[in-house]
């Protein structure tokens, strides 16, 4: 099955896919947007372009497994994004998936501005990655 998986920010949205076969998770692109409007017509655009099967976006939860302070946007997007789309909406805990995602562009010689860049995507990618070895 194919996966999108997506960062939800508020100002930039990280998104990752997989294969069909569930094993090659790639960070996919950053989304920079504060306009909810614009980002679900971008990620509609991409699950169709990508074939994707289903959706998981990463529910931001404090380290105790308490609902962080984002929660309820990123629930609140999420049912927007379930209303547009025939797939799957499924939420994964993403506790982690940013410092991961920073220990892995650790060693990479970019600019900080660059990482800036790719740190969601990665996150993103960190997310599916933990969602498909939990499932």
């Amino acid at each position: 099955m194919r996966y999108l998986a997506i960062d939800h920010g508020q100002k930039r949205t990280g998104l990752a896919i997989c294969d069909a076969s569930e094993t090659i998770v790639s960070p996919h692109s950053v989304i920079e947007t504060q306009s909810s409007a614009e980002l679900l017509k971008r990620i509609v655009s991409i699950i169709a372009e990508e074939g994707i099967e289903a959706v998981v976006i990463g529910l931001p939860l404090n380290m105790d497994g308490t609902e962080g302070p984002r929660v309820e946007k990123v629930k609140a997007f999420s049912q927007l994004l379930s209303d547009r789309v025939q797939i799957p909406v499924l939420f994964h805990d993403e506790r982690l998936s940013s410092f991961e995602a920073e220990q892995l562009l650790i060693d990479l010689e970019l600019t900080r501005k660059k990482k800036k860049k790719r740190i969601d995507a990665i996150a993103a990618a960190e997310i599916l990655k933990t969602f498909l070895t939990a499932k």
